[in-house]
């Protein structure tokens, strides 16, 4: 189905950090800050491949933290659909079993598209998709406890697993992946949510292209 010829493309948001710098607070706080059906947010988190060709035990040992265990292609596709003013069907990962859920849920289009994720801004078809390009940056030893503390009452995962992970995959991609793709970002946030003065000016700019139609 075509968009209707008064059809506006939507303001495309990219917000990218470390695992646990506050990309999902300032990802919500938008959302929250617009008017109901206004927005929509897309997460990289979604998008992990499927695994259920390995079994239970061999899932925790992939590198989850690597391009290679997204599937961007699709992810890339999702958001032109969405662009272009068509609804989606997106998938749901299951972290607690390291696999993609059987349902996906259907996203409707809207004039404020937020996409979110370690790795948004480190892959080119999905920054040159961005209209605004965000990087959330947040000390180290900040997001390293806030991950221990998501992991272990989210994703039932205990303290040595989450140790092993960060130390073997998430260190080291954060280093050759995430951090390298700040020096693509129109605007770096220090201390993510908590940059109340960098939270403000976004949702201005947001609640005003909002008010435009997108």
């Amino acid at each position: 189905m075509q968009p209707p010829p008064s059809f506006r493309p939507p303001l495309v948001l990219g917000i990218a950090g470390g695992s646990g710098s506050g990309k999902s607070t300032i990802a919500r706080a938008v959302l929250e800050a617009l008017p109901p059906g206004s927005g929509v947010m897309l997460q990289q988190d979604h998008y992990y491949r499927p695994q259920t060709h390995l079994p239970e035990s061999e899932r925790e040992s992939v590198n989850y933290d690597h391009p290679d265990a997204l599937e961007l292609d699709l992810m890339t596709q999702h958001l032109d659909a969405l662009r272009s003013g068509k609804s989606i069907q997106r998938p749901t990962y299951d972290f607690t079993v390291h696999d993609r859920a059987k349902d996906g849920v259907l996203v409707e289009p809207a004039a404020i598209i937020v996409v979110e994720g370690i790795l948004v801004l480190a892959d080119e078809r999905l920054r040159s998709r961005f209209e605004v390009k965000l990087y959330v940056d947040t000390d180290p030893d900040i997001r390293v406890m806030r991950r221990i503390r998501r992991d272990l009452e989210h994703r039932g995962r205990s303290f040595g697993q989450i140790r092993k992970q960060y130390y073997e995959s998430v260190r080291p991609m954060h280093l050759a992946f995430v951090e390298p793709s700040k020096r693509f970002a129109d605007i770096v946030i220090p201390e993510g949510g908590q940059n109340q003065v960098a939270l403000d000016f976004l949702l201005s700019f947001v609640r005003q292209r909002a008010s435009e139609g997108g």
